[in-house]
Parts: structure tokens; C-alpha cells; sequence
């Protein structure tokens, strides 16, 4: 099927911020996990595509640009993405721009930076990349981090990989460093050598729920086990970020804004929904103006878009730069 009639056939609800044209000084922003953008389902990229047409997205963190190998065992050194990168393609679809990382480093399994915008350079640690919009430096940082440990799994006894089950909210903090602190340690970097630009944005799929998500309300509601200060999202609150996600919806049990995962009902033992997926962002003359889920069905997203082809649902916000 060609991408017009692919587009065509799509069941398409637009959500206000997706449909409004931007005002001056807005960016709109979307991160998805792309789920190799057709390609794990032997598809080509005309959904895809759809999705980040209907969003209207500007800046696009691009996550999972190629499709996973054959075998890919959490945790284990034969999960290393290849070359069949995806982000191109769906640049040229879009008339955009694009960026793509090197694949395989702490912050990057295979993820690229898709933009209507001028592109400028990486930072120092290869991480982000900046680039020039309406005059401004703006640096935006887009990352698919490591899966495993999968800290969520490990407190619910659900397994994936060889990593022990686990029970205390410090067991959850020790292991979710073990996967992630080194990026985090590496994005700090870049961000600190950034401090100049208009804003910056960082995107992607953590594989690290948020520190917003997992509290003592969520516990009582029965959405999470129990409360963890995690680490990852608590260090980018730490330097000024905003989950721009969170401060549209600060109730995390009235509005969860579940990414992972629409592939599983929410009863599914072997699974635990969550949300993973994330925009955050810093910025001196900043307003989060509004932020939502893009996915297959409502209520769960506030943008539907059918056929949804990912196994994440994602994550948008628009931005206002004054």
C-alpha cells in the first residue's frame, strides 16, 4: 500500500494540539520509539510516517531506527542494532531534516533527531545535537537506553533476562544505575557544556519509569508496587528539566499517560504497563504550553492514530521560546 492510501485508510483523531497551527515562537515536539518504523513487522514505513504527519511534530526524537536483531536476548551482547536505519527514509517522506547517532553507545541503541529545523553539530559526548531554530540554539537530545536490567520486572518477579527478582525501593535505585547511570552521566555532560542555548530538550525511551509515577498516591491506587525515587528522571529534575508531560498532568493516578506498552491488555501478569516515554525540557524564557500521549485508542491517547505501528505509544508537548 502506497503512504497516500496508507494515510488515507488511518483512522485519524487529532487532539487540539495537534491540529492548531503553531504560533510564533512554538515548537512542537514528539518522541517515539518507532519499533524499527515498520520493519520488526516486515512493513514499510507509510505508518509510521502517518503518525509523525498527524502530529504535526517539528523536532522528532526518533527511537529504534532499525529493526531489532534475530535472536535479541535482554541483557546479552547479541542485541546489537545493524546498519538498516529507517530515519532517513522517513525524513525524505517528511521534507526533513535528520541526524542520526552512533548506534550502540550508552545513550543510543539507534535513535535519530528528524526536524523541519537547520541541523548543527553533536555535543561533545555524541548525545545531542544542536540546532538552529528561528535563530535560537536549541539542543535537543534524543535516546533509547538500555533495556536490562528492567528494574519494573525485577520488583514484580516478571522475567527478562538473568536478573534476580528484587523487593526494596533501594534494590530498584541500584539496579536502574547499573543501566543507566553512565548515560545519565554523559547526557550531564553535554547539557552543562550546552548552557548557552535557548533551550534544550531531551527525548526518548528510558527504560526507567519516572520518580513523578511511582509515589505513595500510586501505591494507594494500586498502579505501582511501590514508591521509588528513581534515579534517571530525578537527576534531570536535579539540573532545571521539566517533564513537560507531568506539568500539564501533575496526577499521575487521574492521568498515568501509559507508553509501554499497547501491544498487552493492563491485566496481563506478565507484564506491567508504565510510562517510559518522555519530553523533558530547560529553558530560561520557557512555557510548556501543552503535552499528551499519541497511541492506537482512546482514553489511553489523546491523539489516536489507526494502524498504530510501534510497541510503545509516544509522547508530545509543544514548547513556546520567547
Amino acid at each position: 500500500m502506497t503512504f497516500k492510501s496508507q494515510l488515507m485508510a488511518a483512522s485519524v483523531v487529532l487532539f487540539a494540539f495537534a491540529t492548531a497551527p503553531a504560533m510564533a515562537g512554538e515548537i512542537k515536539l514528539l518522541s517515539m520509539n518507532m519499533w524499527g518504523a515498520g520493519a520488526n513487522a516486515n512493513k514499510p514505513i507509510d505508518e509510521t510516517v502517518a503518525v509523525m504527519k498527524a502530529s504535526g511534530a517539528d523536532i522528532i526524537g526518533a527511537l529504534e531506527t532499525v529493526p531489532e536483531p534475530d535472536p535479541c536476548e535482554a541483557g546479552t551482547a547479541n542485541c546489537i542494532p545493524g546498519d538498516q536505519s529507517r530515519a532517513a527514509d522517513i525524513a525524505k517522506a517528511l521534507g526533513y531534516h535528520v541526524h542520526e547517532f552512533k548506534h550502540g553507545t550508552e545513550n543510543h541503541w539507534a535513535d535519530a533527531v528528524i526536524t523541519k529545523y537547520e541541523i548543527g553539530k553533536e555535543t561533545p559526548n555524541g548525545v545531542g545535537v544542536e540546532l538552529k531554530v528561528d535563530g535560537k540554539k536549541v539542543v535537543v537530545y534524543a535516546m533509547n537506553l538500555n533495556d536490562a536490567p528492567y528494574v519494573p520486572y525485577q520488583l514484580l518477579g516478571i522475567e527478562y533476562g538473568k536478573f534476580p527478582f528484587i523487593k526494596t525501593a533501594d534494590e530498584a535505585v541500584t539496579f536502574a544505575k547499573q543501566a543507566h547511570g553512565k548515560a545519565l552521566e554523559l547526557l550531564l555532560a553535554d547539557v552543562a557544556s550546552e548552557q548557552d542555548a535557548a533551550a534544550q530538550f531531551i527525548m526518548g525511551d528510558f527504560n526507567e519509569p519516572s520518580v513523578r509515577d511511582w509515589t505513595d498516591a500510586t501505591v494507594a491506587a494500586k498502579l505501582q508496587p511501590i514508591a521509588v525515587k528513581w534515579p534517571f528522571t530525578s537527576g534531570l529534575e536535579a539540573q532545571g528539566f521539566t517533564d513537560t508531560f507531568r506539568a500539564i498532568y501533575p496526577d499521575p493516578v487521574a492521568k498515568p499517560g501509559i507508553t509501554w506498552t499497547p501491544t498487552t491488555e493492563a491485566s496481563d501478569t506478565t507484564d506491567h504497563h508504565d510510562r517510559i516515554d518522555f519530553i523533558f525540557a530547560k529553558g530560561k524564557d520557557l512555557q510548556i504550553k501543552s503535552a499528551g500521549i499519541v497511541g492506537e485508542k482512546a482514553p489511553e491517547a489523546d491523539l489516536v492514530v489507526s494502524p498504530w505501528p510501534s510497541d510503545h505509544r509516544s509522547t508530545m508537548a509543544v514548547i513556546e521560546i520567547k
